[in-house]
């Protein structure tokens, strides 16, 4: 199903080349006067300099020709060669009417559905989430969801930290508190315990303490060293440690996740890439790719359209130890392997830019990826407290994702108390509309931006947040209720008349743009562009809910026909919150 701009392209194209004039001039987009129209068309403007002609001369030709298609309402020629378009609302009631017997809503699957890896949620092992591991689930999830509507194969890997100096730093520090287990006896030949000598609650004391006692003491930290080369060289105990930790630290990320409605297919490490390094790293001596700088293996990367510098790409340190540069590389080699991928979707703090972009061009020089394969970074900005600095906690710290969650949630059920709803029901639906206005208040910003995480707007009921489109669900939900229990639902292949009022036809206007928004969401991995159409479809019908009577409506078609719509507008609305990580209570 093409979208309206499409369909109103071809007319006002035809009408171009009808005129003498090239098609390509029959360009048409959204009104920026929707107080004048709701489309508009400015290749008169351009096409004037080619044709020797006033250009308002050239577009009320071609208004003219389409002055008697039953597309058009209104279509007019304005100084100094615009065409203003407004379409019908028998064309705009058939679009709707399209879109309700169309699969997705008119947004069906694509013809060349590719495979795509996201790699995104990027937490460590051994450390609890907090808020700056926010942006990179929510956001990479939703840009999954949105991949996978449009029918593409799309693979989402959490790629968890589980390889450094932070399991060194705990298995030093298990070792100077309990010395007598048996994960240091390296003369132990036996099974090692099934049960982890530590529980999440320790490793989240546990690394923290060895960290900071690790900056302030280097034989410690020589210690810890120590430790991570010998576990990545194959000590037994030390890997069994190591997979004591990967387990109880995975069973409590998922438990976050789930919170935050994000899923991953794989549960892929930075460890996993290991068994792909030393092959990687010989083919790369071997062509010529790398070479010794300073005893350090690199691969020069900069390029000579470069205005600032770009540092090589360092493969191995000069005493052969392996960086964050070589698992990221490997682990491409390794989805190459796994998935043959068209697409990776790195989904990373933008402040990784220049890291990501000497991969990426490493990845190309290299060939360790076809050429065709594209490798895309979605950078995002921080979310910030109202003092304009990254989110921090009342003291200083930085802010656990749990106490988030829970700390909103309190909140939206503090303004749910005076509903007349029992207390299970009140906690469910709290839970829902906190996390709503979380997720909905970060999606709802340009990925890039840095933005101010505001509590008591992103709780608000009113107004561009979460809990406003939820309410609107729920609203219309609750109208779809009654009208069933009144015997009043519409048959399914009920017709959606033209509007014939103002809020109608905006309603109709917003849902129209459906199609083009979930296409450019994925097209520019861009998930504020479905939080802006939501709100645009969730204001144009709060509108129009409050000027008609619907259930009262009198006339039994127009009744009808409103509650045909509105059943469109819930359906296209919880659809596009869906694609956000989203779902509407049943009340609230």
């Amino acid at each position: 199903m093409k979208t309206i701009i499409e369909l109103l392209q071809e007319e006002v194209s035809q009408a171009f080349a009808k005129a003498g004039y090239e098609e390509r001039y029959g360009k048409v987009s959204l009104s920026n006067r929707p107080d004048l129209c709701q489309y508009q068309c400015n290749g008169a403007l351009a096409a004037a300099k080619q044709y020797h002609k006033p250009p308002i001369q050239m577009a009320n030709e071609v208004a003219g020709l389409l002055q008697g298609s039953d597309t058009f309402q209104e279509i007019t020629a304005q100084p100094p060669g615009f065409i203003n378009i407004t379409v019908s609302n028998t064309f705009l009631a058939d679009y709707m009417n399209q879109m309700a017997e169309s699969e997705n809503f008119g947004c069906g699957k694509t013809e060349h559905p590719k495979t795509i890896v996201i790699d995104f949620g990027g937490a460590n092992v051994a450390k609890p989430l907090h808020v700056g591991h926010l942006r990179s689930a929510i956001i990479g999830e939703s840009i999954k969801r949105t991949a996978r509507y449009l029918g593409h194969k799309v693979i989402g890997d959490v790629h968890l930290g589980d390889w450094g100096l932070q399991i060194g730093l705990i298995i030093t520090e298990l070792r100077h508190r309990q010395p007598d287990l048996v994960y240091f006896d390296e003369s132990y030949t036996g099974e090692y315990p099934q049960e982890p000598p530590f529980t999440m609650a320790d490793l989240e004391e546990i690394y923290p303490y060895a960290s900071g006692y690790s900056k302030e003491n280097p034989e410690y930290k020589e210690e810890a060293q120590t430790a991570t080369a010998q576990l990545q060289s194959g000590n037994r105990g030390y890997l069994a440690l190591w997979q004591h930790i990967i387990n109880v630290s995975v069973a409590d990320l998922r438990k976050i996740y789930s919170r935050l409605n994000v899923e991953f297919d794989l549960w892929k490490k930075e460890s996993d890439a290991q068994p792909y390094i030393p092959d990687m790293v010989a083919y790369m001596k071997e062509e010529g790719y790398a070479h010794l700088d300073d005893g350090a293996l690199v691969v020069d990367v900069k390029e000579e359209t470069d205005a600032k510098e770009i540092p090589p790409c360092m493969i191995l340190k000069s005493n052969g130890a392996t960086l964050y540069n070589t698992t990221d590389l490997a682990t491409i080699v390794e989805r190459k392997k796994l998935f043959d991928p068209d697409t990776i979707i790195y989904v990373v703090d933008k402040r990784q830019s220049l890291y990501f972009e000497q991969i990426f061009r490493c990845a190309r020089k290299t060939k360790l990826l076809d050429q065709e394969v594209e490798l895309i970074f979605v950078g995002f900005g921080t979310m910030n407290g109202k003092d304009g600095k990254p989110f921090k906690t009342r003291d200083g710290g930085v802010l656990r994702l749990e106490h988030l969650l829970q700390d909103v949630t309190e909140q939206v059920q503090e303004k749910m108390a005076d509903r007349q709803m029992d207390e299970e029901a009140v906690k469910t639906a709290a839970a829902q509309i906190g996390l709503a206005a979380i997720k909905y208040g970060d999606l709802s910003n340009q990925a890039s931006k840095d933005y101010v995480f505001d509590v008591e707007r992103f709780t608000s009921f009113e107004g561009n947040t979460g809990p406003y489109i939820l309410y609107t669900i729920v609203r219309i939900k609750s109208l779809l209720a009654k009208v069933k229990e009144q015997n009043m639902m519409p048959a399914q292949d009920q017709r959606i008349l033209p509007g014939e009022s103002g809020t109608e036809t905006e309603v109709m206007l917003a849902l129209s743009k459906w199609k083009e928004t979930v296409e450019a969401a994925y097209q520019e991995q861009a998930p504020h562009k479905l939080c802006q159409f939501v709100y645009e479809l969730s204001d144009a019908y709060n509108k129009f809910y409050h000027e008609n009577k619907i259930i009262g409506q009198e006339e039994a078609d127009i009744r009808a026909s409103w509650i045909r719509l509105s059943r469109l507008t819930g359906d296209v609305l919880e659809t596009a919150m869906d694609l956000l990580g989203l779902e509407a209570p049943e009340r609230m």
